[in-house]
């Protein structure tokens, strides 16, 4: 959810931005969610697109995860619509929806994605995603037939199957996934590359055979490759040697920061805590980064390895305001502060 989420935050379905409701998105962009809140007023005060305004309210408290506010501000700029289905109402029942799942509303969240299949039936993404709203809500067999329609509209696209392998997986249905994989190598297996049959391998568990397909691929140009290649050598132990691997690509490519983010974890698992600090800090500093949050928990992960528990827990306090539903954090805050 969040995901798509992120991926939505720049969609305004083609309506003209005034200042501060452009400055206000740049914020939220930003994790900036009071900054945002702030810009969102001053645009109310300058009578600026109502429903851009409360949208990108919307958004920032999503941001802030006060969803019942972030609820109010959606469901007001769907009612502000001219009755017209327009890219931009897609986009804000998308954003509604996710904001009701989080929220624990997995019903209305359900029904926000009825709306949006009910005008464009082909949307495989509102398949997928509420298919994951009824998995919440206990309806396995709804789910199963939402996902098996998502994967029927869109058969090669492994990237989704291996969404679906997850979030079934996180739900207690981890065999039904590997069913959904062992279909698709049956069914492809001529046609799939040496990279999506390593990556399915590598989920299967089967790391053995995930290295010696991921092996065949040029890593030292395919981004994707090296990471699977170097989570299949993490798998099976070899942490020095999936460290190489992540640390050969980053010679050649400075711009991926999931790629510094598993050299980093690669670095503390060897108990090389100031290697892996750089490597957290070299992936913080890629612009766009939508790695951040993982980045900057690891940083401070580094910094209470290395016993800077001052270091650590101001990093925690900015950390916290910026991921405030973040519970793990929270436990690991009340921690540190007893350093």
């Amino acid at each position: 959810m969040a995901a798509v989420v992120m991926l939505l935050v720049t969609g305004c379905g083609g309506e003209e931005k005034t200042d501060n409701i452009s400055a206000g998105m740049a914020a939220v962009q930003n994790l900036e969610y009071d900054a945002a809140l702030q810009y969102f007023d001053a645009a109310l005060e300058a009578g600026e697109n109502e429903r851009q305004l409360c949208r990108g309210m919307g958004l920032a408290y999503m941001g802030l995860s006060e969803y019942e506010n972030a609820i109010i501000y959606l469901e007001k700029a769907l009612l502000l619509s001219d009755g017209s289905p327009k890219d931009m109402d897609f986009d804000i029942n998308y954003y509604l929806a996710a904001a009701y799942f989080r929220n624990g509303q997995a019903d209305d969240a359900i029904g926000a994605y009825d709306a949006i299949l009910a005008l464009r039936p082909k949307e495989t993404e509102a398949y997928y995603l509420r298919g994951c709203a009824k998995l919440e809500n206990g309806d396995y067999e709804g789910a199963k037939q939402d996902f098996d329609q998502a994967v029927s509209q869109d058969k090669e696209n492994y990237d989704r199957l291996i969404q679906i392998y997850i979030v079934l997986g996180d739900n207690g249905y981890k065999e039904a996934g590997r069913e959904y994989f062992q279909q698709v190598i049956a069914d492809n297996e001529k046609t799939i590359s040496d990279y999506d049959l390593g990556r399915i391998y590598y989920y299967l568990e089967d790391y053995e055979n995930a290295r010696n397909f991921l092996s065949k691929v040029k890593i030292s140009s395919n981004y994707e490759a090296s990471l699977y290649l170097g989570r299949t050598y993490e798998a099976l132990g070899d942490f020095n040697y999936a460290a190489s691997i992540y640390n050969d690509y980053t010679l050649i490519d400075q711009t991926h920061p999931e790629i510094y983010n598993q050299l980093g974890m690669c670095r503390m698992q060897m108990g090389e805590y100031e290697l892996a600090l750089t490597a957290f800090q070299a992936g913080m500093g890629i612009e766009g980064n939508g790695m951040m949050q993982t980045l900057k928990f690891n940083e401070i992960v580094a910094y209470e390895y290395m016993k800077d528990y001052k270091t650590a827990a101001a990093l925690m306090n900015d950390y916290l305001k910026s991921y405030p539903d973040d519970a793990a954090a929270q436990r690991e805050y009340q921690f540190l502060k007893t350093r």
